[in-house]
């Protein structure tokens, strides 16, 4: 897989325009500018740049998690350094919007530097971008022509901390607008708990658990063709719990049906829920019920 240690080679290689500072890159189009276009597909390729970019669907089905959605509004993406980039030319876009790259180094030495790092949403995958109001687009590319103009400008000793402030400025921005989206969407958060469950009862019911142990929740989320972050952070909004949990809690369902059957002892039933070790298992269910498997087993043991 092709890896861009550089800005500079990165946009070479997307057949961009070269920046103007070798850290960083603004494409904004205002008025009757456009975007300049980016090379039709790619193969898998990596790069230690983060990007954002506000991008509109003209063309092609795109698909958020697995529904689709009207993108005439924008979508505001994020990707971070080292995160698998691959397109093809299926899908469209307007050329309008705008386009910051820069270096992870462009943040050395800085606040946001470590800042950043706590923005989930530079974990997220490409289709769980977050879609903009009309006013939330407004306010979000006045900061970004905030950033274009102090960009275009003769650089200066104050140059970096006004571009560095204003990318602060629209990242505290997205935050808010992305708790925006999580609390609007509780429609489609309790259908992903419910696929998320679905999911784990097709593993359960095939015997996966027994022959594969417990699945990652990466494992689960691919299913569900959303990312980790994505799926814990929508869970953990709607009901408070995060998908870790929703999975113990699912186990220890599991549990209490299979300690009602006599025959089994308590090693039997978590090596059969995919715990490798039974010591492991007695300590979630009492952390998690109030009591141990054993004395669950003698409160609600068939007559």
């Amino acid at each position: 897989m092709q890896h861009f240690k550089t800005l500079s080679a990165y946009l070479e290689y997307l057949e961009l325009p070269r920046p103007e500072h070798p850290m960083l890159s603004v494409f904004s189009a205002a008025g009757d500018d456009f975007l300049p276009c980016p090379k039709e597909s790619s193969p898998p390729i990596t790069n230690d740049c983060y990007s954002i970019s506000l991008k509109k669907i003209v063309k092609g089905n795109v698909n958020y998690g697995r529904t689709q959605y009207d993108f005439t509004n924008g979508a505001l993406i994020f990707i971070a350094p080292r995160q698998v980039l691959q397109w093809d030319s299926s899908v469209v876009y307007d050329q309008k919007g705008f386009s910051i790259n820069f270096h992870e180094d462009f943040l050395k030495g800085t606040e946001l530097a470590h800042q950043i790092k706590k923005y989930g949403f530079f974990s997220y995958s490409a289709n769980e971008a977050l879609h903009l109001s009309p006013k939330e687009e407004k306010q979000i590319e006045s900061i970004v022509e905030n950033i274009h103009i102090e960009y275009q400008n003769n650089q200066d000793e104050f140059s970096k901390d006004i571009i560095i402030s204003q990318l602060g400025t629209l990242l505290k921005y997205a935050n808010r607008f992305y708790e925006r989206q999580f609390l609007n969407r509780k429609e489609l958060s309790n259908d992903l708990l419910e696929q998320f469950n679905q999911q784990l009862g097709a593993y359960v019911d095939s015997g996966q658990l027994q022959e594969n142990g417990i699945p990652s929740i990466d494992q689960i989320a691919d299913k569900l063709s959303v990312s980790q972050r994505y799926l814990s952070d929508t869970l953990k909004k709607e009901t408070g719990k995060t998908s870790t949990e929703h999975l113990q809690l699912y186990l220890i369902g599991e549990a209490k049906n299979m300690l009602l059957n006599p025959t089994k002892t308590i090693s039997e039933v978590a090596y059969d829920l995919g715990f490798e070790y039974p010591p492991y298992f007695s300590r979630l269910f009492k952390k998690k019920e109030g009591i141990s498997p054993t004395e669950y087993r003698e409160t609600y043991k068939m007559n």
